[in-house]
């Protein structure tokens, strides 16, 4: 049923990170044109701040899945019902942890903002941009994890297709009607309520699932998921809390706006591998050694086919898109070509590493792998700090690029030797085939005269010529280098 349903996970995916790409474009224009960027600026950081305790759950998260797959296979409901169990008392602590963060950051985020703006104002937005995870916390986040582990990821998908276009249009229109920012970002929290309370009763009646009948059941490796992903937040919200603490407000608007561009990206990217994990996950649990060596070595050409082409045409996409995105934004310059490019050669090595972490978290490696995510939360955090005093913007981006290589170096190494038991040669080799693609499809687009970037639609044109140019190439090398799997 896994398998069946990988193809179906994968489009509702992709579907639902193209929407949050395009929200994510939007609603930052409209609030820097209506309010800002400092307005803009804060929004993000609040947000980044309350992400060191929102993003504590995807710790958990993998594992709770690693260990649904096979009781779900078996329909063991006994089981179900014990780790669902667990796993919603966990978050209920989790959830309080969270109400304690939030009255620190009522009482200690206003005194470090420089800007004129009142606590009140500041302790209002944490207040309301934190409402819908404290429901995930509390009633939908074990019930979306069940849905994910069962192979049936295109729900979640879904209802995030449904709240993200009711958002985004009442968002539009709050700001239309000049409505003060706390009451647009009041009714967008309010909104985000709808997706935890949907799984909540969906899983419970679709599925019959009742965690009251289940037991007291050890969640193993609960512990290294946790730290490993507190090392994980940390690295991925350095280079925010760096520039909160140590730049402007102004230089957290610019970072975000590249961050939205980067981010878009990188959730459409793991769009692909949607759902994949429940599958390797399954030949994992059955030892079937020799069908995921077959699987996962078509899986790496065809993820890392789609990737060529989207990191290439990003790296030579981004800066154009950044100057016609800021045309008419007049308080701040968005545009630094070195910055722009580091950011996106790290999100390119990001994107390299995650076939290889679905591979990780399928099979439950996290005290194994634990070391290496604070490695890269230490490396990031270090360089950003010593860096940022002199670089700016340009510091946290060295940061975050140089921690990058190290884990995916870790990743590509730990699941072909501990795994897979096979030739790291065999990554390797795909590896450098994507870069040398990347190279190609850059050096050809420099020749070619493009449209000036004064629209959208110069752009998008410029943009189709480009996607154009790097399919062509991709499938041209490929089509040579795997005929066999072609």
């Amino acid at each position: 049923m896994r398998s069946k349903n990988v193809l179906k996970n994968t489009i509702y995916e992709l579907i639902s990170q193209l929407l949050i790409i395009i929200r994510g474009f939007i609603i930052p224009k409209l609030i820097v044109n209506t309010f800002g960027s400092n307005i803009n600026g804060l929004i993000v950081s609040i947000t980044n701040f309350l992400g060191y305790i929102v993003l504590l759950e995807f710790g958990l998260t993998p594992i709770i899945k690693s260990q649904l797959y096979k009781p779900i296979a078996n329909n063991d409901k006994n089981k179900i019902n014990s780790i669902l169990l667990s796993t919603n008392k966990f978050f209920n602590k989790i959830g309080f942890v969270f109400l304690i963060y939030i009255i620190i950051l009522l009482l200690v985020y206003p005194f470090i903002i420089t800007n004129n703006f009142s606590i009140s104002f500041i302790d209002s937005l944490i207040i309301i941009i934190s409402l819908s995870t404290i429901f995930e916390y509390f009633m939908g986040m074990t019930y979306k994890i069940y849905i994910q582990a069962s192979g049936n990821s295109y729900l979640v998908s879904f209802i995030d297709i449904i709240v993200n276009i009711i958002n985004t249009i009442t968002i539009i229109i709050l700001i239309n009607f000049n409505c003060d920012i706390v009451i647009i970002k009041l009714l967008s929290s309010i909104l985000f309520i709808i997706k935890p309370l949907f799984f909540y009763y969906y899983v419970k009646k679709k599925f019959n699932i009742n965690i009251k009948k289940g037991k007291d059941y050890k969640i193993e490796n609960k512990r290294d998921g946790i730290s490993q992903h507190i090392a994980y937040v940390i690295h991925t919200k350095t280079d925010i809390v760096v520039l909160t603490l140590f730049s402007t407000l102004t230089n957290v608007s610019i970072y975000s706006i590249y961050s939205i561009i980067c981010l878009g990206i990188r959730n459409l990217v793991k769009g692909i591998t949607s759902g994949i994990d429940a599958t390797f996950g399954n030949m994992i649990a059955n030892k079937e050694l020799d069908n995921l060596k077959k699987k996962f070595n078509l899986y790496e050409i065809i993820y890392f086919s789609i990737t060529s082409i989207i990191y290439s045409c990003m790296i030579i996409l981004i800066i154009p898109f950044i100057k016609v995105y800021t045309n008419d934004i007049k308080d701040a310059n968005y545009i630094n070509y070195l910055f722009g490019l580091l950011i996106v050669m790290g999100e390119y090595i990001y994107g390299m590493r995650l076939p290889y972490r679905a591979l990780i978290h399928a099979g439950g490696y996290f005290k194994e792998t634990n070391t290496g995510a604070w490695i890269e939360c230490i490396l990031n955090l270090s360089i950003s700090i010593i860096l940022a005093f002199k670089l700016g913007l340009i510091g946290v981006a060295i940061g975050t690029l140089v921690a990058m290589i190290y884990r995916t170096s870790e990743f590509i190494y730990f699941s072909n030797k501990y795994i897979l038991k096979r030739n790291i040669w065999f990554s390797i080799k795909k590896i450098l085939i994507l870069i040398t693609e990347s190279l190609i499809i850059i050096f050809i687009s420099k020749q070619i005269p493009y449209l000036n970037n004064i629209n959208y639609l110069n752009w998008i044109i410029n943009g189709l010529i480009t996607f154009i140019i790097a399919l062509i190439i991709v499938i041209l090398i490929n089509s040579i280098i795997y005929k066999e799997e072609f």
